[in-house]
């Protein structure tokens, strides 16, 4: 039997550099994809040419933009790299770069030349769900992400929620398991309220 072996992470985007390899519709979708979750997120795009989608939507953000051919140069303080051309060696290229430098790389649609996928992710406020098929179905992560925006309290419920969480956890004394069995019996009862309102 098969089982997920990703490590989820929440990464704070303002403070890594990314590269985007790529100004096509895969580059746009990922660029989208990235500001709709991070829109402080530090990206420069590198490539010969951008859809005026891409253009629009990097005047809107902070988003650096090359009109130049990829090269390895445009890696150096890099953090993260994701390649998106539709031509398979110069994906292949930015790969291996990023490789002999330690720098995380996802070469769309190409799960073994990935370090890290770009799964679904809910947000409502402070609460963020990120989901992942281990690669096999993106269009699996779409739909539950639909789901959960769905089923998830709406921004201001949520946050109300957390801030009030937030703030008993600051008053409570004990060590740590202690604090999680008072918060575990807390967060129960809350939900058993809003399912049966």
């Amino acid at each position: 039997m098969q089982r997920n072996h990703l490590y989820p992470i929440f990464l704070k985007m303002a403070q890594l550099k990314v590269l985007i390899v790529g100004g096509g519709n895969v580059a746009l979708e990922k660029l989208t994809f990235l500001l709709k979750s991070s829109p402080d997120a530090n990206v420069v795009m590198v490539a010969p040419f951008f859809r005026d989608d891409t253009l629009e939507l990097a005047s809107q953000f902070d988003v650096q933009l090359i009109k130049k051919k990829y090269h390895r140069k445009y890696l150096k303080g890099k953090d993260m790299v994701i390649a998106t051309t539709d031509n398979v060696p110069v994906n292949i290229k930015v790969y291996k770069d990023c490789k002999k430098r330690n720098i995380l790389v996802n070469v769309a649609d190409n799960p073994p030349y990935c370090d890290f996928y770009m799964g679904g992710i809910v947000t409502k406020g402070n609460l963020k769900i990120g989901i992942s098929t281990n690669g096999k179905s993106p269009t699996t992560a779409k739909r539950l992400r639909q789901f959960f925006e769905e089923i998830i309290p709406e921004e201001e419920n949520i946050n109300e929620l957390l801030e009030n969480l937030y703030t008993y956890r600051k008053t409570l004394k004990g060590d740590f398991e202690e604090k999680v069995e008072v918060l575990n019996a807390l967060t129960v009862n809350l939900i058993e309220k809003n399912t049966n309102d």
